[in-house]
Protein backbone atom coordinates (compact mmCIF):
# COMPACT_ATOMS: atom_id res chain seq x y z
CA UNK A 1 0.00 0.00 0.00
CA UNK A 2 1.15 3.52 -0.73
CA UNK A 3 2.27 5.64 2.21
CA UNK A 4 -0.36 8.35 2.91
CA UNK A 5 1.77 11.18 1.56
CA UNK A 6 2.62 9.34 -1.64
CA UNK A 7 -0.99 8.45 -2.05
CA UNK A 8 -2.02 12.08 -1.74
CA UNK A 9 0.63 13.08 -4.27
CA UNK A 10 -0.60 10.44 -6.67
CA UNK A 11 -4.21 11.62 -6.30
CA UNK A 12 -3.23 15.27 -6.79
CA UNK A 13 -1.10 14.37 -9.79
CA UNK A 14 -4.04 12.42 -11.21
CA UNK A 15 -6.44 15.32 -10.69
CA UNK A 16 -4.01 17.70 -12.34
CA UNK A 17 -3.68 15.41 -15.33
CA UNK A 18 -7.32 14.47 -15.60
CA UNK A 19 -8.32 18.07 -16.12
CA UNK A 20 -7.01 18.02 -19.67
CA UNK A 21 -5.18 14.92 -20.74
CA UNK A 22 -6.52 11.94 -18.84
CA UNK A 23 -8.17 9.71 -21.41
CA UNK A 24 -10.73 8.76 -18.75
CA UNK A 25 -12.11 12.31 -18.71
CA UNK A 26 -15.55 12.42 -20.37
CA UNK A 27 -14.74 15.61 -22.22
CA UNK A 28 -11.35 17.11 -23.11
CA UNK A 29 -11.06 20.89 -23.26
CA UNK A 30 -7.86 22.31 -24.66
CA UNK A 31 -6.47 25.38 -26.33
CA UNK A 32 -4.29 24.80 -29.40
CA UNK A 33 -3.06 27.71 -31.49
CA UNK A 34 -5.98 30.09 -31.96
CA UNK A 35 -8.56 27.35 -31.39
CA UNK A 36 -10.45 26.13 -28.36
CA UNK A 37 -11.07 22.41 -28.85
CA UNK A 38 -13.86 20.39 -27.24
CA UNK A 39 -13.48 16.61 -27.57
CA UNK A 40 -16.38 14.41 -26.47
CA UNK A 41 -14.56 11.43 -25.01
CA UNK A 42 -16.88 8.50 -24.29
CA UNK A 43 -16.34 6.38 -27.41
CA UNK A 44 -17.67 3.17 -25.81
CA UNK A 45 -21.10 4.78 -25.43
CA UNK A 46 -20.95 6.75 -28.70
CA UNK A 47 -19.93 9.93 -26.84
CA UNK A 48 -23.35 10.26 -25.20
CA UNK A 49 -23.65 13.60 -23.40
CA UNK A 50 -23.72 13.49 -19.60
CA UNK A 51 -24.78 16.21 -17.18
CA UNK A 52 -21.18 16.70 -16.05
CA UNK A 53 -20.01 17.12 -19.67
CA UNK A 54 -22.63 19.82 -20.23
CA UNK A 55 -21.47 21.52 -17.02
CA UNK A 56 -17.86 21.53 -18.21
CA UNK A 57 -18.45 22.60 -21.81
CA UNK A 58 -20.72 25.59 -21.09
CA UNK A 59 -18.35 27.68 -18.93
CA UNK A 60 -15.45 26.85 -21.24
CA UNK A 61 -17.33 28.20 -24.28
CA UNK A 62 -18.16 31.34 -22.31
CA UNK A 63 -14.48 31.76 -21.32
CA UNK A 64 -13.21 31.27 -24.87
CA UNK A 65 -15.83 33.68 -26.15
CA UNK A 66 -14.27 36.43 -24.01
CA UNK A 67 -10.65 35.48 -24.72
CA UNK A 68 -8.98 37.74 -27.33
CA UNK A 69 -6.50 34.94 -28.14
CA UNK A 70 -9.20 32.41 -29.05
CA UNK A 71 -10.48 32.87 -32.60
CA UNK A 72 -12.63 29.79 -33.08
CA UNK A 73 -14.05 26.80 -31.26
CA UNK A 74 -13.93 23.26 -32.63
CA UNK A 75 -16.06 20.39 -31.29
CA UNK A 76 -15.46 16.75 -32.21
CA UNK A 77 -15.92 13.22 -30.88
CA UNK A 78 -13.43 10.41 -30.17
CA UNK A 79 -13.56 6.95 -31.68
CA UNK A 80 -14.50 5.64 -35.09
CA UNK A 81 -18.27 5.54 -34.76
CA UNK A 82 -19.85 8.66 -33.40
CA UNK A 83 -19.65 12.39 -32.99
CA UNK A 84 -22.36 12.16 -30.30
CA UNK A 85 -25.33 9.80 -30.32
CA UNK A 86 -27.40 11.90 -27.91
CA UNK A 87 -27.98 12.65 -24.24
CA UNK A 88 -27.34 10.09 -21.52
CA UNK A 89 -30.97 8.99 -21.42
CA UNK A 90 -30.73 6.13 -18.91
CA UNK A 91 -29.57 8.49 -16.18
CA UNK A 92 -32.52 10.79 -16.89
CA UNK A 93 -34.90 7.81 -16.72
CA UNK A 94 -33.56 6.74 -13.32
CA UNK A 95 -33.76 10.31 -12.04
CA UNK A 96 -37.31 10.70 -13.32
CA UNK A 97 -38.47 7.52 -11.62
CA UNK A 98 -36.82 8.61 -8.37
CA UNK A 99 -38.37 12.08 -8.58
CA UNK A 100 -34.86 13.55 -8.67
CA UNK A 101 -34.17 17.19 -9.60
CA UNK A 102 -31.83 16.01 -12.36
CA UNK A 103 -34.78 15.82 -14.79
CA UNK A 104 -35.19 19.58 -14.39
CA UNK A 105 -31.49 20.44 -14.27
CA UNK A 106 -30.30 18.24 -17.15
CA UNK A 107 -32.69 19.71 -19.73
CA UNK A 108 -32.31 23.23 -18.35
CA UNK A 109 -28.51 23.21 -18.58
CA UNK A 110 -28.47 21.33 -21.87
CA UNK A 111 -30.74 23.93 -23.49
CA UNK A 112 -28.69 26.78 -21.98
CA UNK A 113 -25.65 25.18 -23.65
CA UNK A 114 -27.52 24.86 -26.98
CA UNK A 115 -28.34 28.57 -26.76
CA UNK A 116 -24.72 29.47 -25.91
CA UNK A 117 -23.66 27.70 -29.12
CA UNK A 118 -26.41 29.40 -31.13
CA UNK A 119 -25.35 32.84 -29.88
CA UNK A 120 -21.59 32.21 -29.73
CA UNK A 121 -19.57 35.25 -30.82
CA UNK A 122 -16.64 33.12 -31.96
CA UNK A 123 -16.94 30.93 -35.07
CA UNK A 124 -17.96 27.44 -33.92
CA UNK A 125 -16.95 24.47 -36.06
CA UNK A 126 -18.57 21.08 -35.40
CA UNK A 127 -16.89 18.07 -37.01
CA UNK A 128 -19.90 15.75 -37.13
CA UNK A 129 -18.04 12.62 -38.20
CA UNK A 130 -20.15 9.53 -37.43
CA UNK A 131 -23.45 9.19 -35.57
CA UNK A 132 -24.98 12.58 -34.71
CA UNK A 133 -28.37 12.32 -33.05
CA UNK A 134 -30.50 14.09 -30.44
CA UNK A 135 -28.23 15.85 -27.95
CA UNK A 136 -25.34 15.51 -30.45
CA UNK A 137 -27.35 17.61 -32.89
CA UNK A 138 -27.90 20.16 -30.11
CA UNK A 139 -24.16 20.74 -29.60
CA UNK A 140 -23.45 21.04 -33.34
CA UNK A 141 -26.33 22.31 -35.47
CA UNK A 142 -26.65 25.77 -33.89
CA UNK A 143 -23.00 26.66 -34.54
CA UNK A 144 -21.69 28.57 -37.58
CA UNK A 145 -20.17 25.58 -39.38
CA UNK A 146 -21.11 21.89 -39.44
CA UNK A 147 -18.75 19.59 -41.33
CA UNK A 148 -20.28 16.25 -42.35
CA UNK A 149 -18.31 13.27 -43.69
CA UNK A 150 -19.20 10.03 -45.48
CA UNK A 151 -19.55 8.49 -41.99
CA UNK A 152 -22.12 10.98 -40.68
CA UNK A 153 -25.50 9.55 -39.71
CA UNK A 154 -27.95 12.26 -38.69
CA UNK A 155 -31.32 11.67 -37.03
CA UNK A 156 -33.77 13.10 -34.53
CA UNK A 157 -35.36 9.81 -33.42
CA UNK A 158 -37.16 11.09 -30.31
CA UNK A 159 -40.76 10.30 -31.25
CA UNK A 160 -39.80 6.59 -31.03
CA UNK A 161 -38.97 6.96 -27.33
CA UNK A 162 -41.88 9.13 -26.23
CA UNK A 163 -39.96 12.39 -26.45
CA UNK A 164 -39.87 15.11 -29.15
CA UNK A 165 -37.00 16.48 -31.29
CA UNK A 166 -35.69 18.88 -28.67
CA UNK A 167 -32.32 20.72 -28.23
CA UNK A 168 -33.66 23.41 -30.56
CA UNK A 169 -35.24 21.06 -33.09
CA UNK A 170 -38.25 23.35 -33.08
CA UNK A 171 -35.96 26.05 -34.45
CA UNK A 172 -33.78 24.38 -37.07
CA UNK A 173 -36.10 21.64 -38.40
CA UNK A 174 -38.92 23.89 -39.74
CA UNK A 175 -36.25 26.11 -41.34
CA UNK A 176 -34.92 23.30 -43.57
CA UNK A 177 -36.07 23.34 -47.23
CA UNK A 178 -39.74 22.51 -47.84
CA UNK A 179 -41.15 20.15 -45.23
CA UNK A 180 -37.95 18.09 -44.81
CA UNK A 181 -37.71 19.11 -41.15
CA UNK A 182 -41.24 17.99 -40.35
CA UNK A 183 -40.54 14.68 -42.07
CA UNK A 184 -37.28 14.16 -40.15
CA UNK A 185 -38.76 15.23 -36.82
CA UNK A 186 -41.90 13.09 -36.99
CA UNK A 187 -40.46 9.91 -38.57
CA UNK A 188 -36.89 9.95 -37.20
CA UNK A 189 -35.60 9.24 -40.74
CA UNK A 190 -31.80 8.87 -40.91
CA UNK A 191 -29.75 10.94 -43.31
CA UNK A 192 -26.29 9.71 -44.21
CA UNK A 193 -23.10 11.25 -45.55
CA UNK A 194 -23.49 13.92 -48.21
CA UNK A 195 -27.28 13.88 -47.75
CA UNK A 196 -26.76 15.66 -44.40
CA UNK A 197 -25.30 18.55 -46.42
CA UNK A 198 -27.98 18.38 -49.13
CA UNK A 199 -30.75 18.57 -46.53
CA UNK A 200 -29.25 21.82 -45.26
CA UNK A 201 -28.09 20.48 -41.88
CA UNK A 202 -24.34 20.49 -42.59
CA UNK A 203 -22.60 23.48 -44.15
CA UNK A 204 -19.64 21.50 -45.57
CA UNK A 205 -18.70 17.97 -46.60
CA UNK A 206 -15.15 16.68 -46.09
CA UNK A 207 -13.79 13.10 -46.25
CA UNK A 208 -13.39 11.61 -42.79
CA UNK A 209 -9.69 10.88 -43.29
CA UNK A 210 -9.02 14.55 -44.13
CA UNK A 211 -10.37 15.84 -40.80
CA UNK A 212 -7.04 15.69 -38.91
CA UNK A 213 -5.42 17.82 -41.64
CA UNK A 214 -8.38 20.21 -41.64
CA UNK A 215 -8.18 20.55 -37.88
CA UNK A 216 -4.44 21.23 -38.06
CA UNK A 217 -5.03 23.95 -40.67
CA UNK A 218 -7.79 25.52 -38.57
CA UNK A 219 -5.52 25.60 -35.52
CA UNK A 220 -2.72 27.17 -37.57
CA UNK A 221 -4.81 30.12 -38.84
CA UNK A 222 -3.44 33.43 -37.58
CA UNK A 223 -6.14 35.70 -36.07
CA UNK A 224 -8.72 34.42 -38.56
CA UNK A 225 -12.05 36.09 -39.31
CA UNK A 226 -15.20 34.06 -39.93
CA UNK A 227 -14.53 34.55 -43.66
CA UNK A 228 -11.01 33.08 -43.35
CA UNK A 229 -12.44 30.02 -41.61
CA UNK A 230 -15.18 29.67 -44.24
CA UNK A 231 -12.56 29.90 -47.01
CA UNK A 232 -10.48 27.13 -45.44
CA UNK A 233 -13.54 24.89 -44.98
CA UNK A 234 -14.59 25.59 -48.58
CA UNK A 235 -11.14 24.66 -49.90
CA UNK A 236 -11.49 21.21 -48.28
CA UNK A 237 -15.13 20.93 -49.28
CA UNK A 238 -14.53 21.46 -53.00
CA UNK A 239 -11.84 18.76 -53.05
CA UNK A 240 -14.15 16.12 -51.57
CA UNK A 241 -15.41 13.91 -54.36
CA UNK A 242 -17.11 11.07 -52.44
CA UNK A 243 -20.75 10.63 -53.56
CA UNK A 244 -20.58 13.91 -55.43
CA UNK A 245 -22.71 12.62 -58.30
CA UNK A 246 -25.32 10.83 -56.19
CA UNK A 247 -28.73 12.48 -56.02
CA UNK A 248 -30.18 13.50 -52.68
CA UNK A 249 -31.92 10.49 -51.10
CA UNK A 250 -35.17 12.44 -50.63
CA UNK A 251 -35.13 14.13 -54.06
CA UNK A 252 -37.67 11.85 -55.69
CA UNK A 253 -39.96 12.12 -52.64
CA UNK A 254 -39.74 15.88 -52.06
CA UNK A 255 -43.02 16.70 -53.78
CA UNK A 256 -44.87 14.17 -51.63
CA UNK A 257 -43.07 15.22 -48.44
CA UNK A 258 -43.95 18.87 -49.08
CA UNK A 259 -47.63 18.18 -49.68
CA UNK A 260 -48.25 15.33 -47.21
CA UNK A 261 -46.32 16.87 -44.31
CA UNK A 262 -47.90 20.30 -44.56
CA UNK A 263 -50.96 18.99 -42.68
CA UNK A 264 -52.35 21.09 -39.82
CA UNK A 265 -52.85 18.12 -37.50
CA UNK A 266 -51.52 14.59 -37.06
CA UNK A 267 -54.94 13.16 -37.90
CA UNK A 268 -54.91 15.10 -41.16
CA UNK A 269 -51.37 13.96 -41.91
CA UNK A 270 -52.33 10.30 -41.40
CA UNK A 271 -55.39 10.86 -43.60
CA UNK A 272 -53.14 12.38 -46.31
CA UNK A 273 -50.83 9.36 -46.20
CA UNK A 274 -53.73 6.90 -46.40
CA UNK A 275 -55.34 8.74 -49.29
CA UNK A 276 -52.05 8.99 -51.18
CA UNK A 277 -51.52 5.24 -50.93
CA UNK A 278 -48.14 5.27 -52.75
CA UNK A 279 -45.41 2.90 -51.51
CA UNK A 280 -43.62 5.92 -50.01
CA UNK A 281 -46.78 7.08 -48.17
CA UNK A 282 -47.52 3.58 -46.87
CA UNK A 283 -43.98 3.29 -45.56
CA UNK A 284 -44.34 6.60 -43.68
CA UNK A 285 -47.65 5.45 -42.27
CA UNK A 286 -46.03 2.27 -40.92
CA UNK A 287 -43.28 4.33 -39.29
CA UNK A 288 -45.67 6.86 -37.77
CA UNK A 289 -47.88 4.08 -36.40
CA UNK A 290 -44.95 2.87 -34.27
CA UNK A 291 -44.34 6.28 -32.68
CA UNK A 292 -45.81 7.65 -29.46
CA UNK A 293 -49.10 9.36 -30.41
CA UNK A 294 -48.50 11.95 -27.68
CA UNK A 295 -44.98 12.66 -29.01
CA UNK A 296 -46.28 13.04 -32.56
CA UNK A 297 -48.86 15.63 -31.53
CA UNK A 298 -46.40 17.58 -29.38
CA UNK A 299 -43.80 17.49 -32.17
CA UNK A 300 -46.09 18.71 -34.96
CA UNK A 301 -47.19 21.66 -32.85
CA UNK A 302 -43.62 22.34 -31.68
CA UNK A 303 -42.39 22.55 -35.29
CA UNK A 304 -45.33 24.61 -36.55
CA UNK A 305 -44.92 27.14 -33.72
CA UNK A 306 -41.13 27.07 -33.74
CA UNK A 307 -41.03 28.05 -37.42
CA UNK A 308 -41.61 31.70 -36.52
CA UNK A 309 -39.91 31.86 -33.10
CA UNK A 310 -36.42 32.88 -32.02
CA UNK A 311 -34.07 30.13 -30.83
CA UNK A 312 -34.50 31.42 -27.26
CA UNK A 313 -38.30 31.19 -27.42
CA UNK A 314 -38.09 27.74 -28.97
CA UNK A 315 -35.82 26.45 -26.19
CA UNK A 316 -38.15 27.94 -23.56
CA UNK A 317 -41.08 26.14 -25.22
CA UNK A 318 -39.10 22.90 -25.46
CA UNK A 319 -38.15 23.07 -21.81
CA UNK A 320 -41.87 23.13 -20.95
CA UNK A 321 -42.42 20.13 -23.19
CA UNK A 322 -39.46 18.25 -21.68
CA UNK A 323 -40.95 18.60 -18.22
CA UNK A 324 -44.36 17.47 -19.48
CA UNK A 325 -42.70 14.34 -20.91
CA UNK A 326 -40.94 13.71 -17.59
CA UNK A 327 -44.32 13.80 -15.85
CA UNK A 328 -45.91 11.49 -18.41
CA UNK A 329 -45.85 7.79 -19.27
CA UNK A 330 -44.53 7.41 -22.82
CA UNK A 331 -40.93 8.54 -22.33
CA UNK A 332 -40.24 5.91 -19.66
CA UNK A 333 -42.03 3.25 -21.68
CA UNK A 334 -40.28 4.22 -24.93
CA UNK A 335 -36.82 4.07 -23.39
CA UNK A 336 -37.66 0.74 -21.79
CA UNK A 337 -38.81 -0.75 -25.10
CA UNK A 338 -36.11 0.69 -27.35
CA UNK A 339 -33.01 1.01 -25.16
CA UNK A 340 -33.36 -1.15 -22.05
CA UNK A 341 -35.40 -4.32 -22.75
CA UNK A 342 -35.02 -3.77 -26.52
CA UNK A 343 -38.29 -5.63 -27.25
CA UNK A 344 -39.19 -2.74 -29.62
CA UNK A 345 -42.85 -2.95 -28.65
CA UNK A 346 -43.75 0.00 -26.46
CA UNK A 347 -47.26 0.19 -25.01
CA UNK A 348 -48.14 3.83 -25.52
CA UNK A 349 -50.72 5.57 -23.32
CA UNK A 350 -52.88 6.87 -24.92
CA UNK A 351 -52.45 4.35 -27.72
CA UNK A 352 -54.14 6.30 -30.53
CA UNK A 353 -53.81 9.85 -31.88
CA UNK A 354 -57.55 10.46 -31.40
CA UNK A 355 -57.14 9.83 -27.68
CA UNK A 356 -54.53 12.58 -27.21
CA UNK A 357 -56.79 15.55 -26.50
CA UNK A 358 -56.13 19.13 -27.54
CA UNK A 359 -56.48 20.11 -23.87
CA UNK A 360 -53.70 17.72 -22.91
CA UNK A 361 -51.43 19.09 -25.64
CA UNK A 362 -52.22 22.71 -24.65
CA UNK A 363 -51.33 21.82 -21.09
CA UNK A 364 -47.85 20.63 -22.11
CA UNK A 365 -47.11 24.04 -23.67
CA UNK A 366 -48.15 26.07 -20.61
CA UNK A 367 -45.56 28.28 -18.86
CA UNK A 368 -43.95 26.86 -15.72
CA UNK A 369 -43.90 30.12 -13.75
CA UNK A 370 -40.71 30.35 -11.68
CA UNK A 371 -39.50 27.07 -13.15
CA UNK A 372 -39.50 28.32 -16.73
CA UNK A 373 -36.21 28.28 -18.64
CA UNK A 374 -34.55 31.69 -18.48
CA UNK A 375 -32.07 32.51 -21.23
Amino acid sequence: RLKPLNRLQVILQHLKMSKHTDSAAEVLLEKRGGAGIITLNRPKVLNALTFSMIRQIYPQIKTWEQDPETFLIIIKGTGEKAFCAGGDIRVIIDAGKAGDRLVQDFFREEYILNNAIGTCKKPYVALIDGITMGGGVGVSVHGHFRVATEKTVFAMPETAIGLFPDVGGGYFLPRLPGKIGYYLGLTGFRLKGRDVLKAGIATHFVESEKLPALEKDLIALKSPSTENIADLLNSYHVKSKIDQEKEFVLDKHMEKINSLFSANSMEELVQNLKQDGSPFAIKQLETINKMSPTSLKLTLRQLREGASMSLQDVLTMEYRLSQACMRGHDFYEGVRAVLIDKDQSPKWKPAALEEVSDEFVDDCFKPLGNNDLKL
